[in-house]
Parts: C-alpha cells; sequence; structure tokens
C-alpha cells in the first residue's frame, strides 16, 4: 500500500514519520548538551535513518524530474552510507574494541569502495541496473557476515566482564539490534521489497533507541539518588580539592571550578582572578574534557560524585 501516489509503501511512511518527529525533540535537547558524544552518535544514526527511509521510499520515480539512474545511485547509497556508519556506531556507542578495525577500514573497504565502482561509475555509463545489483552487491553480501560474527564476537568479549543480571538483557538486545541490519544486504540482493526491507532495517533501530533511552534513564535516576545524598549528607570542601588533583587539574584550573561550585559566573571569575572570560571558558572545557563531562553543572556533579564515592 502506497501513500500519496508515490513509491513510499505506508510502513515506511509511518517509520519516517515516528522519526523526524524524534529527531526534533532529541536535537532539542542536544543542543542543551551539545559535546554529549552518546547524543550525538546516536543522532547522526537517526539522520542517516530518516535519509534511508525517504529515499528508499520515494526513489526510483519517473514522477520525479531527475534521470532514474541518479535517483537509483542515491537511494542505493543511503542504503549503502547508513550499513556502513552502524558499527562505527556500534564501534563507539557501545565500546565495541574488537570492531575497530572493521569500523574505520573494513567497511571502506568492503562496503562503500563496492558502491563507488558499481553503483556510482560503472553504473553512470550502462544504466544496467540488475547487472549492477548482482555484481555490485556480492562482496558486500559475504562481507555481511564476516561483520556479523565481528560484532557478535565484539559483544561477547565486552560484556564477559560485566555479564550480569543489569547488564544481561541489554547484551541480548544488543545482539537483537545486530540482527535485523547485518540482513540488509541479503535483502538487497535478493530484492525482497521495501516493506520488509524497512521493517529489517527500523526494527534494528527501535531496539537501539530502547537500549539508548534505558541508558540515560538509568543515568539520570543515579544523579538524582547522588544529587539527594549531597543533599542530605552535605560536601567536605577538602575531598573536593582532592577530587580536582585526582582529575590533573592544574592549579588555575582548581581556582576556576572552585569559584564555579561556589556560584560564581565565568564573568565574576574571570574578574576576580584578572583573566579573560574565554581563558575561564577555555579552562572550563579542557575540565570537562578530562572529566568526560558535558556541560558545567556535569563538571561539579562528577567532582562531587567521586566525593560520595571515596566517602563510600
Amino acid at each position: 500500500m502506497l501513500v500519496f501516489g508515490s513509491e513510499m509503501h505506508v510502513v515506511t511512511f509511518v517509520f519516517v514519520v515516528l522519526e523526524f518527529l524524534m529527531l526534533i525533540f532529541l536535537l532539542a535537547g542536544y543542543l542543551n548538551r551539545i559535546q554529549d558524544k552518546q547524543r550525538r552518535l546516536y543522532l547522526l544514526l537517526l539522520t542517516l535513518l530518516l535519509f534511508y527511509n525517504i529515499t528508499g521510499g520515494l526513489l526510483p520515480d519517473p514522477k520525479i524530474p531527475i534521470p532514474i539512474f541518479i535517483q537509483n545511485i542515491i537511494a542505493y547509497g543511503s542504503g549503502f552510507l547508513m550499513a556502513s556508519y552502524f558499527p562505527y556506531y556500534f564501534y563507539k556507542a557501545f565500546d565495541l574494541k574488537l570492531l575497530r578495525f572493521h569500523a574505520l577500514y573494513g567497511v571502506p573497504m568492503f562496503l562503500l569502495l563496492p558502491y563507488l565502482v558499481f553503483f556510482v561509475i560503472s553504473y553512470s555509463f550502462d544504466h544496467d541496473l540488475a547487472s549492477t545489483i548482482q555484481h555490485g552487491i556480492i562482496i558486500p553480501f559475504f562481507y555481511a557476515f564476516v561483520l556479523l560474527c565481528a560484532i557478535f564476537r565484539a559483544i561477547r568479549v565486552a560484556y564477559k566482564k560485566q555479564r550480569m543480571k543489569k547488564y544481561y538483557w541489554e547484551e541480548r538486545l544488543v545482539y537483537a539490534a545486530v540482527i535485523p541490519w547485518g540482513a540488509l544486504s541479503i535483502i538487497s540482493y535478493f530484492d525482497l521489497g521495501q516493506m520488509v526491507e524497512a521493517l529489517s532495517t527500523n526494527i534494528g533501530f527501535v531496539i537501539v533507541t530502547i537500549i539508548f533511552i534505558s541508558k540515560f534513564i538509568q543515568e539520570d535516576r543515579e544523579d538524582i539518588s547522588k544529587l539527594h545524598d549531597i543533599s542530605v549528607n552535605g560536601i567536605r570542601p577538602e575531598l573536593f580539592q582532592e577530587n580536582c588533583i585526582n582529575f590533573g587539574f592544574t592549579t588555575r584550573q582548581i581556582e576556576i571550578v572552585s569559584l564555579l561550585h561556589e556560584g560564581y559566573t565565568v564573568r565574576e571569575i574571570a574578574d576576580r582572578l584578572h583573566i579573560a572570560d574565554r581563558t575561564v571558558t577555555t579552562h572550563l572545557h579542557n575540565m570537562m574534557g578530562k572529566t568526560t563531562t558535558h556541560s558545567r553543572l556535569d563538571l561539579l556533579r562528577k567532582l562531587e560524585f567521586w566525593v560520595l564515592e571515596d566517602k563510600k
């Protein structure tokens, strides 16, 4: 069943609408925590999937004033692009160190290069889509199995040391998220249709979303719990200073973050220390880098949370 007289299946259209709304909602939250790498990785995945669904759903369409062969290059290109980013996302978002080769080198060689050779260069000359698919999908088809095995092994190794109840479900969900996307080249090779393709890729994304949201809910709960402990037990200033040293802050950085902790603004800190506002901001960004935090509030919380851990 197609929508609005286009080539897009209603299933694809539903996913496009839902993902577009998600993108707007999450983008607004990301702008408040622009240094949050996890959110950035997820937003890029969502954007690529949205682009893939739109191009894969609408193209090719003779009613669109773009040559059919260019429409096919764009449509297949969005699929290859998303499939190429997928291993990198799992490599970074789930810290799957064993995926480094595939994420940085294997994907360009065995996914992007065949696309450029067959779907861009060769197809632009002969306009024979059937032949292009037949030859251009062979390498990605077999590489998909290699990549799946590599991802499964990376997941098993990454979760081996923390295979407890709280991580058991996450490990299983990561496996479940990988399988649908791993089948992309198989679906393309056998041309199983837009609906099967949309369901496969988007179901994998839904599982990733469940993991993404649950992780942030858990982190927020931990933050609330720790803030409650802080309000009840208070903060010992000497331990706050010790944690600054533990993170490798310089003397100037300790001065700045201590004033920030006391409630001073960037301008007030700059005036008290007789330095430029930009210098204060630069020091704060460097401290956030050392503590892997994403905002000034996160920076202070991290120092305070480490205080609580030390007290325990």
